[in-house]
């Protein structure tokens, strides 16, 4: 058992220069442990009988080139060959597998097998050894994907921003397995459905995406769902910008906070703190430009600011960005912090990676990389976006074919939410001067019904709340 510790402890130390192995590109020895290589082989071929060993290597995707030394890699495919028939991969089993593919001879024979078998008295540490191959595994994929970037820097082929955005995927892609199962079983996709089922009926109604703050609208969308892409659009004028950030609001301070990412492309950073600390605090903003703020407004101000402070928000308030920059920002902020919503504001203030192409080409292709986004990063993305002039001009309620620019918006949102005034009845006799009566159309959802829901938008403190008939509202 000593020699064991002994042979785990020295297993991430680096083995003696190679010269066949040398990088051509930094003339330097690739990472690699012969002695993990070698451990996590006789570890498989120990418990041939139980099998433990090999199928934890095929739950962690292990491939035959995970393994640095080629005879190593011939070695762990006829293991493979072996396990895939249901046949132990003892040593004198394997050895007959190897001398079938015509590769005995070439890891060296049964000597070699023998020798590395007997390397070990226990594979207690396999899961040692299998984590240091994968990890040099990693190391040489990192460094042959900075070679390429360092010679794709140097032909300067193509557009700078697509070359830039592969470079970074490339990078990310390898800290996660290369293999992915994205094909499942009817099987497998059944029982995880039961399991959604079982949820929602133990959760009895609660919302199962990120709460919007509105009610009605939550009571129908069941909150905003992982890769969903959610346009909120209206003509200027109507408040876009006022209910993205009431829903980063409401998602920042849920009981269990979600991290929000807003990118400003319209408004500067400062301006929408400076809103979203009015709105919070219910501070009339046009009193507040006039120098003006009662005193037991002040005490309101301060509390708001420190609860925005403590919340989990970024701004990013680039006026110049594409899609492709745009994702990889959002990419990077996921990695490093989490993230659980983006919020764009607003689609067509996007540039297109191509100037060249019409302008409707180009929003179809920033359409599909918004929902791109949502999918990659696995969560919801919130994209406002501005309506044509056809509802003013024949005096109706706005449609999903409004959108400007392009009918691609239209095809890839999952939620569509358009915004128009709505005239008061009598029964709003309990509504001030200084709010607006909103009807909020959900004109396309992809895993629900249509509806309609109204809100009250508060023109003095640029704030969306909920539409209550017989109720006044609290100051």
């Amino acid at each position: 058992m000593e020699k064991e510790k002994s042979f785990a402890k020295t297993t991430r130390r680096a083995t003696k220069p190679n010269e066949d192995s040398r990088d051509s590109l930094l003339a330097r020895e690739l990472p690699h442990s012969k002695d993990a290589e070698e451990g996590l082989l006789a570890s498989m071929i120990l418990d041939a009988e139980g099998s433990n060993v090999v199928n934890t290597c095929i739950s962690a995707k292990l491939q035959p080139e995970y393994f640095f030394f080629p005879r190593h890699q011939k070695i762990f495919k006829a293991i493979l060959e072996m396990n895939k028939v249901g046949v132990p991969c003892e040593e004198i089993a394997l050895a007959e597998k190897l001398l079938q593919m015509g590769e005995l001879e070439n890891i060296g024979g049964i000597s070699e097998l023998n020798r590395i078998s007997s390397r070990i008295e226990t594979y207690a540490h396999f899961n040692l050894w299998l984590d240091i191959v994968r990890e040099k595994f990693f190391m040489r994929s990192l460094i042959q994907a900075c070679g390429k970037a360092m010679e794709g820097a140097y032909d300067s082929v193509g557009d700078f921003n697509e070359y830039l955005d592969s470079v970074e995927q490339g990078i990310l892609r390898i800290s996660q397995d290369r293999i992915q199962d994205t094909a499942k079983s009817i099987n497998t996709a059944v029982d995880e459905g039961i399991v959604n089922i079982q949820k929602m009926i133990q959760g009895k109604g609660a919302l199962t995406g990120v709460a919007t703050g509105f009610t009605d609208l939550d009571n129908i969308t069941r909150g905003l769902h992982k890769t969903e892409m959610i346009v909120i659009a209206a003509r200027p004028g109507m408040g876009k910008t006022s209910i993205a950030l009431n829903m980063a609001e409401s998602a920042i301070f849920l009981p269990e906070p979600v991290k929000v990412l807003i990118f400003s492309l319209e408004m500067g950073a400062n301006q929408l703190a400076t809103r979203m600390i009015c709105s919070r605090a219910r501070i009339d903003q046009s009193k507040l430009r006039s120098g003006f703020l009662e005193n037991n407004k002040k005490q309101d101000l301060v509390t708001a600011a420190g609860e925005l402070k403590r919340g989990y928000l970024w701004i990013d308030d680039s006026s110049d960005m594409n899609i492709l920059e745009m994702r990889a920002k959002a990419r990077r902020l996921k990695q490093q912090h989490g993230i659980g919503l983006v919020i764009v504001d607003y689609l067509q203030l996007v540039k297109g990676t191509d100037s060249r192409v019409p302008r409707e080409q180009q929003v179809a292709e920033i359409s599909r990389g918004m929902k791109a986004m949502a999918k990659e990063l696995d969560l919801p993305v919130i994209v406002l976006a501005q309506l044509n002039r056809e509802t003013e001009k024949e005096n109706r309620d706005p449609r999903p074919s409004d959108l400007r620019e392009s009918g691609s918006i239209e095809q890839d949102a999952d939620i569509i939410l358009l915004l128009s005034w709505k005239k008061k009845s009598d029964r709003d006799e309990q509504l001030q001067n200084t709010q607006n009566l909103v009807k909020l159309t959900i004109a396309k959802h992809r895993n629900g019904p249509t509806a309609v829901v109204d809100l009250i938008f508060n023109k003095n403190y640029t704030r969306y709340e909920n539409y209550l008939p017989t109720s006044q509202e609290n100051d």
